[in-house]
């Protein structure tokens, strides 16, 4: 790479923007504007990503025309004319029909219904919608935002800490435009991931993370009907489990007013300790050319940049972030199983396929992995499940969802060893001061009025 090049940017073929003509260099320093923005000032342009997840679903996306002319990475080869013919087709995103959205109101209003005596925590739905899978996209960008703007700021600036020291100050304003660099990347990057997100998820809450509006609980038909074709069950009853899943999820996080930034901050730790490849982005810069980007999005991919650092802090909070995941996770496959046991018919195989879905992460969880270095599984569910199941029968409902009461209260990782120990452990949660914010009998679940 030339030493004289920063990042090794050049004109492909020497093709450059003529400098005595106003018209070509007007539109150079227009379309480079485009490219290094990054609205609201973040590490990561956010409009970029939503761009190219939504070219996942529909087509289209950022047009070629919006890179500057003559901009491109060494190595980078020409676009070809038949290139656009060789990309990857959209997934599709189909707009939900008013059948569509009758059926999952009806199954999320008897969701609800259902998990009424399975629980001590009171309904948290209330609005109930379904989206389409674009809609899925705009409806939990926010969060997405504040979920991985930690880890886009460690690669911006270890993209900024590849300029020689002595270099910078004679950039100058160039420095920022090398952060601004680093957001087109990571936009990219997550809008690849996301893409395919949407492609896949079930509902609002269904990667156990509350991504959606408060009190919003909603689920994506398409989808629904795109997993439930290779389960050989009744689209009904897929719809009615996953309408269950999510209308549980809504009352866990809508009722323990502290859960949501507990996990939370178990993933901004995780984050905090990811490791940014340097040389895995040099790399993957040197075969970017932004001019194509319009026609092949994936050139925006930047694969084995996150790696996890092996130290104990990271270690720690690791196990901090699988504990929460499994937690959340684990109580709402026992509440849902409960609640779904004699109604559905196919409560055991929708209950096993479910729990093996989320415990290894579809294929769109593990390419979100491996883009943007979050993991989101909950890798210990089932003996997440089994502590629950052993709560509910030595505490009662009420017992067991008090623990929800204070993070302090919930189990560690030593109760996943011995579920029934930590079950049979004296504790007067009355003292405490839990059993009249519940106020649930312990071995019925019902209003003791």
């Amino acid at each position: 790479m030339p030493a004289d090049i920063p990042f090794g940017f050049g004109p492909p073929g020497g093709d450059v923007p003529d400098p005595n003509d106003p018209r070509q260099m007007q539109q150079f320093l227009s379309q480079l504007q485009q490219l290094f923005a990054t609205p609201g000032g973040g590490p990561v342009n956010w409009d970029l990503a939503r761009q190219l997840a939504q070219a996942h679903l529909t087509g289209g996306g950022p047009a070629a025309a919006q890179f500057p002319v003559g901009f491109a990475m060494p190595g980078a080869p020409m676009p070809a004319p038949e290139a656009a013919a060789d990309a990857p087709k959209p997934v599709g995103d189909p707009p939900v029909t008013a059948v569509e959205r009758a059926a999952v109101i009806e199954a999320l209003r008897l969701a609800d219904l259902w998990l009424e005596p399975e629980s001590a925590l009171p309904s948290g739905v209330r609005s109930t919608t379904a989206w389409s899978r674009g809609e899925w996209l705009n409806q939990t960008l926010p969060i997405w935002k504040k979920l991985c703007d930690p880890v886009a700021a460690r690669m911006v600036s270890a993209m900024t800490e590849l300029v020689p020291e002595e270099m910078r100050a004679q950039m100058g304003p160039m420095t920022s435009m090398v952060a601004s660099l680093g957001g087109a990347l990571l936009g990219g990057q997550l809008g690849t991931a996301l893409g395919s997100l949407a492609a896949e998820v079930l509902s609002a809450g269904d990667i156990g993370l509350p991504l959606g509006p408060a009190g919003t609980a909603a689920l994506v038909p398409a989808n629904i009907a795109e997993y439930g074709k290779g389960l050989e069950i009744p689209d009904d009853q897929v719809r009615l489990y996953v309408a269950l899943r999510e209308a549980a999820h809504q009352r866990l996080f809508g009722h323990v007013p502290w859960l949501r930034g507990h996990v939370f901050a178990a993933v901004e730790a995780y984050a905090a300790g990811i490791h940014v490849d340097r040389e895995a982005i040099e790399e993957a810069m040197s075969r970017i050319d932004p001019s194509t980007l319009g026609s092949d999005p994936q050139e925006l991919v930047l694969e084995g940049i996150f790696t996890p650092e092996d130290t104990p802090q990271q270690r720690a909070a690791l196990a901090r972030l699988e504990t929460a995941l499994a937690l959340v996770e684990g109580w709402v496959c026992h509440v849902v199983d409960r609640a779904a046991g004699d109604r559905l018919p196919d409560v055991v195989r929708l209950s096993e396929a479910f729990r093996r879905r989320r415990a290894a992460g579809g294929p769109a969880e593990q390419t979100f992995a491996a883009l943007v270095g979050l993991e989101l599984r909950p890798r210990r569910l089932r003996e997440a499940t089994a502590l629950w199941n052993a709560l509910t029968e030595h505490r009662g409902i009420s017992g067991r969802d008090a623990l929800w009461g204070h993070p302090d209260l919930l189990p560690d990782e030593e109760a996943f060893a011995d579920p029934d120990l930590f079950a049979r452990t004296q504790l007067d949660l009355g003292d405490l001061g839990f059993s009249e914010e519940f106020g649930k009998d312990d071995e019925t679940g019902k209003d003791e009025s």
